[in-house]
This record gives C-alpha cells, structure tokens and sequence, in this order.
C-alpha cells in the first residue's frame, strides 16, 4: 500500500510551476524576442537592402533581369541617375521603374543591339 501512496504523489511541491509560473516570464520573452530581432533579423534586412541598392544601381543596357512582376527582359535604355529603364522582352518594349528589377539573370548584348 506504502508503494501505492508513493507513485500516485505528484513530482514536485505542490502549488509550484517553475520558471513559468513567475509573473515575469512574459517580460523575459518579450525581451528575448527584442534581441532575437536586433542581433539577427535587423542586419539581416539593413544588408538585403544595401546589395538591392547595389544592384538596382549597377544595371545598364544589355543585362537580363527579371522584374518583380515575372517579366523577363534585357535592359534596352538605362540611363545613369535615371530612376526608369527600358527593357525588352520578346517583340516588346516596356518602360519600367528601376526598383521592380528583383535580380539580374546575366548579360545579353545579343538582344540588346536590337532595337
């Protein structure tokens, strides 16, 4: 009977919770998500956005892109300073925003000396 008594006990002091119990915990997790955010996700995004700089800068006549919208193309006109480009894709011209290009596939001076 003595063994009976001893396994039906619940493990630990009674009324306790642990850590999560504490009235603090939800301000201890806020914060661990606070530094989460400011060592990991902060620079991650600062960095992505200086490359798209980079690269939305570095675009000039003859590079393949490829636009926001899933329009493949290869730049005809882009003027340095100039905030629109000009590209072409298959029998068709569009003039677009620098900042819809997503990512430069490569360079096709083949394409490009169409006009």
């Amino acid at each position: 009977m003595n063994t009976l008594m001893l396994l039906a006990q619940p493990d630990g002091p009674p009324g306790g919770g642990g850590v999560f119990a504490s009235p603090l915990f939800p301000v201890f997790l806020i914060g661990l998500m606070l530094l989460f955010w400011v060592v990991v996700i902060l620079p991650m995004s600062r960095r992505q956005k200086r490359e798209q700089e980079q690269m939305l800068a570095s675009l000039k006549r003859g590079m393949k892109v490829l636009t926001n919208a899933g329009i493949i193309g290869v730049i005809v006109t882009a003027k340095e300073g100039d905030d629109e480009i000009v590209i072409r894709s298959e029998d068709t011209k569009l003039r677009l925003r620098r900042n819809v290009v997503v990512q430069v596939l490569g360079s096709d001076d083949t394409e490009a000396g169409k006009s």
